[in-house]
C-alpha cells in the first residue's frame, strides 16, 4: 500500500478582524485631572525627534567633552584671558591714551588701535546709558560705542547698598564691631566662641573681642596674654554674675573678671571692656548710656543690668503688607534687574536674594551683591540664611549699618541640601530653641521691621509651622511666610493652603501671615487671600518666574492673553536693566545673557492664554508638545536649551563661539541632549 501523508488536524485560521476605530480623544477635563494642559487640538503637533544622549549625557555626534583638573581649567582661562587684549579703564573712558595715572606699568594695554582690531562688533541699538542722558562708563569698550554721544555731565547710579573698601577691609580683618548684637547675645545668656589672636592684642587693646573668628587670651598678668593661645568658650553664668556683683559695682575690666572668674572656677579668659563701633570718627561715650539706651546711674554696673532691651513694636516702622503684591527672593533669577523688570510690571514689594550669613561677614564682594538695591525697589528687604543666633544678629547689626532697606527677612525654609547640611534653612524646624534665639537676638539689633520665612514641616506628615505662629510675634518677628510645602516636598506636589489657613488662626492678631505656593493666577490670588481674612497677602515666586506680568494680571483682575510681541518687549526691558546692571562691554553682555537665558528656562513654560481649553494656567500642568500662533511664539514655547539661546541672540546678538548654556536650576524642561 501506498504511504499516506498524514491528515493535518491544525484548526483553521480565524478571520483577521476589523482594526477598530481610534478612541476619541480626552476631554479638556479628563487632561486636568491627569495632570496635562488642555491645549486645543488645533495647536497641538508631534513632539520633535532629537538625538539621544550617549553615555556621557551628551547628543550623539557631539564632540566629547575633555576632562580637566581645576588647576588646567583655570591655566587655560588664565591664557584665554591674556590672549584678549583688555583696554585700560581710565583710557577707555576718556579715549586719551596719556589718562591712566600709572603709565607705562599698568597692566591693560593702551593701544587703542590694537584693541579696537580684535574688539567684537558693535551690537544693534543704542547704549542704555546713552539713552538715559549719561556718559556711558565703559567707553570704548562698550558694546554700543557707535552710539556715544558727546555727554560730559556726571553719570548718576541709581543703585544703593554697595560694599565699601573701608566696611571690607574691616571685615577681611576681623575688626568690625558688632556692640549691638554681642551685648544681646550676652543679655539672653546665650553661648559663642570668642577667638582674638595674641598679635592683635599686642597691637591694639580695644581690639574686637566679639568677633568669632578671633581668638581672645587674656588673664590677669599682661605679661603673660601672648603665650596663651587656647580658645575658650565665654558663657553667661549666673555665678559669675554673683562674684563680679560682689566686687562693688567695679568696671569689667579684665582684672575683676579674671578674679570673679577664679573664684567661680569658671576658665575665662577675657570678657571685653566695652565694644565700640567701627566709624573712623569715634564720638565721646556718654557713662549714662550703654549702646545708646539710658541706664540709671544709682545702679552698679553688674552682668544682670538689662543693657539691651528689646524695642516696642510701637516703635519701629511697621510695614503693612496687607494685599500688597509681593515677590519672593529668588536665587539666581530674581536679581536686580528682574526686580526692577517686576516693578514696572505691578509689583509692591520687593526683595533680594537670600545671603549666606558667613559670607556676608567675610566681605565676600559677590555676596554682597546680592543685597543691592535699585531706587525703583520702594518697600525692599533683604534675605539672610544662617544656622546660629550670634552669625544671624551680627549680620543684621553689619547689613542695618551699611545698607537700605525697609525689611530683613531671615530664611528657614531653604530646602538646598548644602544649606541645610549646614544647619541653616529648613533644618531649623527641627530645632525650635534655636529658631526661638535666632528671631530674640535679631529683632533687637535693628529697629527695622525682622520677618521670618518658613516650610511647613521638615519631614512630610510633621507639621511644625503652627506651633511657631503663636509665639514668634513675642520673640520680636513682624511676619511670617509659610510656603505651603515641608522640605522633603521640595516643589513636588500641591501646597498645602488648608494648613496655611490653619497657621493663620493661630497667628496673633497683630502678626502678619504671609502665604506662598502655586500662585498663578488672579483666581488663585483672590481664593487665597480674600478667602481668608487671617492671611495678609500673598508670596508670588514661580508664577512671576514664568510670567512677570502676573502682577499687571492681579491688578487689573484679568488673564492676559499676551502676544508673542508683547513678551518680546519684556525680554527687552529686562536686558536693557541687565546691560545698565552688569555693564556694556563684552563682559556685561555675557552676563546679562547667561541671566536671561537662566529666566528662559521659565518663561518657556507659559502656555498662551488663547491656546488653551480650560483658563487660568496652572503651575503643576505638563504641557504637551504644540505650536504657537505664530513663529516666534512656537520659538518660546520650545523647552530646547538651543533655542533659548537664539532667543538670546534676537536681543543681544550672536554667542562667542563655542558657547554652551546649562541652566543652574536643571529642571524637567531642560534638554541636555539638544544642548550638546
Amino acid at each position: 500500500m501506498a504511504d499516506t501523508a498524514p491528515a493535518d488536524d491544525r484548526p483553521e485560521p480565524c478571520p483577521v478582524a476589523a482594526d477598530p476605530s481610534p478612541p476619541p480623544p480626552p476631554t479638556p477635563e479628563e487632561l486636568v485631572a491627569r495632570g496635562v494642559a488642555p491645549v486645543k487640538p488645533a495647536f497641538l503637533r508631534p513632539a520633535p525627534v532629537r538625538d539621544a544622549p550617549g553615555e556621557d549625557g551628551r547628543a550623539s555626534g557631539a564632540v566629547p567633552l575633555e576632562k580637566k583638573s581645576k588647576r588646567q581649567f583655570r591655566r587655560d582661562r588664565k591664557q584665554e584671558q591674556e590672549s584678549v587684549l583688555r583696554l585700560c579703564v581710565a583710557v577707555a573712558k576718556s579715549g586719551n591714551v596719556d589718562a591712566c595715572k600709572f603709565g607705562a606699568s599698568c597692566r591693560f594695554t593702551h593701544d587703542i588701535d590694537a584693541y579696537l582690531a580684535q574688539k567684537p562688533a558693535d551690537l544693534e541699538g543704542t547704549c542704555p546709558f546713552t539713552v538715559l542722558g549719561q556718559p556711558c562708563p565703559y567707553g570704548l569698550t562698550c558694546r554700543f560705542s557707535g552710539t556715544h554721544k558727546d555727554n560730559h555731565a556726571p553719570s548718576e547710579s541709581h543703585e544703593i547698598n554697595t560694599l565699601s573698601k573701608d566696611v571690607q577691609k574691616l571685615l577681611w580683618k576681623t575688626k568690625y564691631k558688632f556692640p549691638r548684637a554681642s551685648e544681646q547675645i550676652k543679655h539672653l545668656g546665650l553661648k559663642e566662641v570668642i577667638k582674638i589672636k595674641a598679635s592683635a592684642l599686642a597691637e591694639d587693646r580695644s581690639a574686637d573681642h566679639d568677633n568669632p573668628d578671633v581668638s581672645c587670651e587674656l588673664n590677669g598678668d599682661e605679661k603673660t596674654e601672648s603665650s596663651c593661645n587656647t580658645a575658650v568658650n565665654v558663657e553667661h553664668d549666673s555665678s559669675l554674675c554673683k562674684e563680679i556683683d560682689k566686687l562693688g559695682g567695679e568696671p569689667l575690666d579684665g582684672d575683676s573678671v579674671a578674679r570673679a572668674a577664679k573664684k567661680s572656677k569658671i576658665e575665662v579668659v577675657e570678657i571685653n571692656k566695652g565694644a565700640g563701633t567701627h566709624d573712623t570718627k569715634p564720638e565721646p561715650e556718654d557713662p549714662n548710656l550703654v549702646n545708646g539706651l539710658e541706664v540709671p546711674s544709682n545702679i552698679p554696673s553688674s552682668c544682670r543690668v538689662d543693657l539691651v532691651a528689646t524695642p516696642h513694636l510701637r516703635e519701629r516702622k511697621i510695614i503693612d503688607f496687607r494685599e500688597k503684591l509681593y515677590l519672593a527672593p529668588l536665587t539666581t533669577v530674581g536679581n536686580l534687574p528682574f526686580r526692577r523688570l517686576c516693578k514696572t510690571l505691578g509689583a509692591d514689594v520687593t526683595c533680594g536674594e537670600m545671603a549666606m550669613c558667613t559670607n556676608l561677614m567675610q566681605g565676600q564682594a559677590s555676596e554682597w551683591a546680592l543685597l543691592r538695591r535699585h531706587s525703583s525697589e520702594d518697600l525692599f528687604g533683604v534675605q539672610i540664611c544662617g544656622a546660629f543666633p550670634d552669625t544671624v544678629s551680627r549680620t543684621i547689626e553689619l547689613v542695618d549699618n551699611e545698607c537700605s532697606f525697609d525689611f530683613v527677612d531671615i530664611n528657614m525654609g531653604c530646602p538646598i541640601d548644602l544649606v541645610v547640611n549646614k544647619g541653616a534653612g529648613s533644618s531649623l524646624l527641627n530645632k525650635p530653641m534655636r529658631i526661638k534665639s535666632i528671631v530674640q537676638a535679631s529683632s533687637v539689633v535693628t529697629k527695622r521691621p525682622l520677618t521670618v520665612k518658613v516650610r511647613t514641616a521638615f519631614f512630610e506628615g510633621r507639621n511644625r509651622a503652627d506651633s511657631l505662629v503663636s509665639d514668634i510675634y513675642d520673640w520680636g518677628a513682624s511676619a511670617i511666610t509659610i510656603h505651603g510645602r515641608s522640605r522633603q516636598q521640595r516643589y513636588s506636589k500641591n501646597a498645602d493652603w488648608d494648613y496655611i489657613n490653619q497657621c493663620a488662626q493661630k497667628a496673633p492678631d497683630d502678626l502678619h501671615v504671609i502665604g506662598n505656593g502655586d500662585i498663578f493666577s488672579f483666581t488663585d490670588w483672590n481664593r487665597h487671600v480674600s478667602g481668608s481674612s487671617k492671611i495678609s497677602t500673598c508670596m508670588i515666586a514661580r508664577g512671576a518666574l514664568v510670567k512677570p506680568w502676573i502682577f499687571t494680571e492681579i491688578k487689573e483682575q484679568r488673564d492676559w492673553d499676551i502676544t508673542s510681541g508683547e513678551r518680546l518687549n519684556i525680554l527687552k526691558d529686562f536686558t536693557r536693566f541687565g546691560l545698565e546692571h552688569w555693564g556694556s562691554d563684552t563682559k556685561g553682555v555675557e552676563t546679562t545673557r547667561h541671566f536671561l537665558l537662566e529666566w528662559l528656562s521659565y518663561t518657556c513654560r507659559y502656555i498662551p492664554v488663547g491656546l488653551l481649553d480650560v483658563v487660568p494656567q496652572q503651575l503643576n500642568w505638563r504641557p504637551p508638545s504644540y505650536c504657537g500662533r505664530d513663529d516666534l511664539e512656537t520659538l518660546m514655547a520650545s523647552d530646547s536649551a538651543a533655542d533659548w539661546v537664539r532667543i538670546s541672540e534676537l536681543l543681544l546678538g550672536k554667542v562667542p563661539e563655542g558657547f554652551t548654556f546649562a541652566p543652574k536650576h536643571k529642571s524637567n524642561s531642560y534638554d541636555r541632549a539638544e544642548n550638546g
